[in-house]
């Protein structure tokens, strides 16, 4: 614990946002030098969030373009400039060094390729495959079954439940992992990938009110982690596209 509160009271060279919510543009044969990284985000996306705590981990500055996926919003994942951006009409994408790149764990291991500074996945390879299967378990066999799109196809009625059905079912197994594999961080003494992913995670989960008392070590990850900067200047509360109501100060 003394490890995180250590690396939480540093003060991190943390990312310039500019809180761009024009027009969405596509952007072509930008020169690397001359732009400066975009993210097309949503506040309350998980896969977004991702993104932007790997962009504060590795201190690269950006711009943010607010890009709502709901329909009613004039900037949307719908509207066909959008399409032309992320063929996915989904949230993140980010385009840098003159590519945009649409999947929330292709962009973080693109980052860790490319700006090996404060790496997020360990040198050790039993660690960074742990760190894999836990990206892995999140990203694929847990956030995917309470996507938005999912849960609008389950419709109104029944989509709290299925979501805290299937977090909680995750968290099962998932809390296993996590206890076998954490130390300060999801594995062992080193922040990376896995703990990127996890806090989002844990954000959605009690968005939906999932009961998280039988999950001691992902919650104790969890509010550790929300301690350290990069995660509190990347958090949904403190978006440009937040809701008033909700929105924190920075």
């Amino acid at each position: 614990m003394a490890a995180i509160r250590q690396l939480g009271s540093k003060a991190l060279q943390l990312p310039l946002i500019c809180k761009h919510s024009g027009p969405i543009v596509l952007i072509r044969n930008a020169s690397k030098d001359a732009t400066k990284p975009i993210l097309y985000s949503y506040w309350t996306s998980s896969c977004s969030w991702r993104v932007r705590i790997a962009l504060a981990l590795k201190d690269i500055n950006y711009d943010i373009r607010a890009t709502s996926l709901l329909k009613k919003d004039s900037v949307h994942v719908y509207n066909p400039d959008f399409l032309k951006v992320n063929p996915m009409q989904t949230v993140p994408a980010l385009y840098i060094d003159g590519n945009t790149l649409c999947d929330s764990v292709a962009i973080m291991h693109y980052l860790e390729e490319t700006r090996p500074q404060n790496a997020y996945l360990p040198k050790d390879p039993v660690k960074r495959a742990k760190v894999r299967e836990i990206v892995e378990l999140i990203c694929s066999a847990i956030q995917p079954l309470q996507n938005r799109l999912v849960l609008e196809t389950i419709g109104e009625e029944k989509n709290m439940d299925w979501a805290r059905h299937w977090i909680s079912r995750g968290f099962r197994g998932l809390e296993k992992v996590l206890a076998q594999s954490s130390g300060n961080f999801c594995v062992g003494d080193e922040i990376s990938m896995a703990d990127v992913c996890l806090v989002p995670q844990v954000f959605n989960a009690l968005r939906y009110k999932t009961d998280m008392s039988p999950y001691p070590t992902i919650v104790r990850l969890n509010e550790d982690l929300l301690k350290l900067e990069s995660f509190k200047v990347s958090h949904p509360h403190v978006q440009p596209d937040c809701p008033p109501k909700l929105a924190k100060k920075a």
